[in-house]
């Protein structure tokens, strides 16, 4: 993996829980990444407008935007974004890629911190490829929705 700053991957980190951008900040600051850290989905559209990365990774429950809007805004811009989204509720909402448009979903979990680097690490070295918008199938972006709330 690239070392320098100036040619260390950019990683877009969007999280509200301060606790954990500091902990996975740590952990690609130690892959060799240069990270951002935004606090919701409003600011890290902002950064994101102001600058370039080479992966977002966001969690999905946020207040306000929560991670499967921000990567439907992202992916309007820059369908071929390369993107993660983390979630405690991967299994009961039914999270997947085909119905969140991230490239990868990973549950938080005990091997939360291997499957995030295992994934940046492989999406650094996939070429970037258009990632249509989310799909319709399985469980709906709506249904999704309605079980976060209940």
């Amino acid at each position: 993996m690239k070392t320098d700053a100036s040619s260390a991957p950019r990683i877009l980190l969007v999280d509200d829980n301060r606790d954990g951008l500091t902990v996975r900040r740590l952990l690609l600051e130690e892959l060799g990444c240069q990270v951002h850290v935004a606090g919701g989905g409003e600011e890290a559209l902002q950064l994101f407008a102001a600058e370039t990365f080479d992966v977002v990774v966001t969690d999905y429950r946020m207040p306000r935007m929560n991670g499967v809007e921000l990567i439907g805004r992202i992916r309007e811009c820059r369908p071929e974004m390369r993107i993660i989204l983390l979630s405690g509720f991967v299994e009961p909402l039914g999270l997947t890629e085909q119905n969140t448009g991230a490239n990868a979903v990973i549950a938080k979990s005990a091997t939360e911190a291997q499957q995030l680097t295992r994934c940046v690490k492989r999406l650094l070295n996939e070429p970037a490829r258009r990632k249509p918008p989310a799909r319709q199938t399985g469980k709906s972006r709506a249904a999704i929705h309605r079980n976060l709330a209940n």
